[in-house]
């Protein structure tokens, strides 16, 4: 359709400048023979520059709509762990505050900390590296009181500078899915370490399968994998292994 508009506007282009400005008094096909280059290269050349100018500015449209996309994905994604990781901690104050009232006010102080990170830090596109470990650190606080006597936890951290950044609320889903599936009377180890630009995260705990629907991919390592494909493509690696133990290993290159 477009090659026939284009032939049909070339020919009236074509005769109205034989018949009235050049005056030439040709035939058709002669007409056609001389001229029909001068009215068909501007028109092939003005169509060409409209089509790249429409393109252009569908790519821009289709850009703005996959950005949308990806921060309305980012959002749900992150509504589905904040919840549950806040519930753990209000239950953990809770019980402290029927068995040990003294010490609920430093607890209070952890969980207001780990709500200003949750609200209002992790609005942002990334954050310090720094603020995230605390937020770990406040999580890691509470689960060592709520799995008191149940489990012990091994938790290092070697981070070689304070200058990194990370996206935010991606290594807590790896840790609080070590907690979550963990059999009890076990040993939770968590490793974080940052060399160079390259954040390495290990949690790995021992699990008893009871059910064949606990052989399947945890719905927070699924969300996780999603949140990771959009933030950092090709830059990522989560590599999960269940032999005597239920090991998850998370690579990010950070810059």
């Amino acid at each position: 359709m477009y090659a026939i508009i284009i032939g049909f506007i070339a020919f009236l282009g074509t005769q109205a400048y034989c018949n009235y400005f050049a005056e030439c008094g040709c035939s058709i096909m002669k007409c056609l023979s001389d001229y029909l280059w001068q009215t068909l290269v501007p028109i092939v050349f003005f169509s060409f520059l409209w089509m790249l100018y429409s393109y252009l500015e569908k790519q821009d449209e289709i850009e703005v709509i996959k950005k949308q996309h990806i921060e309305m994905e980012l959002q749900f994604l992150k509504s589905q762990i904040n919840p549950h990781v806040l519930f753990n901690n209000l239950n953990t104050v809770y019980a402290y505050a029927l068995e040990k009232p003294n010490e609920v006010a430093d607890l209070i102080l952890k969980l207001s900390d780990n709500l200003k990170h949750v609200l209002y830090e992790s609005a942002a596109d990334k954050i310090s590296l720094e603020k995230e470990l605390d937020y770990i650190d406040n999580y890691l606080a509470f689960q060592k009181i709520r799995t008191e006597n149940l489990k012990s936890i091994i938790y290092t951290k070697d981070i070689d500078s304070s200058d990194h950044e990370i996206a935010p609320l991606l290594l807590i889903t790896l840790i609080e899915n070590a907690f979550k599936h963990s059999s009890a009377k076990c040993t939770i180890h968590i490793s974080i370490k940052v060399s160079g630009n390259v954040l390495y995260c290990i949690c790995e705990n021992d699990y008893k399968i009871t059910t064949q629907e606990e052989l399947r991919p945890k719905i927070g390592l699924q969300n996780l994998n999603k949140r990771l494909k959009l933030l950092y493509r090709n830059k990522f690696s989560m590599n999960i292994e269940q032999l005597n133990s239920y090991k998850v290993s998370l690579t990010i290159e950070l810059k």
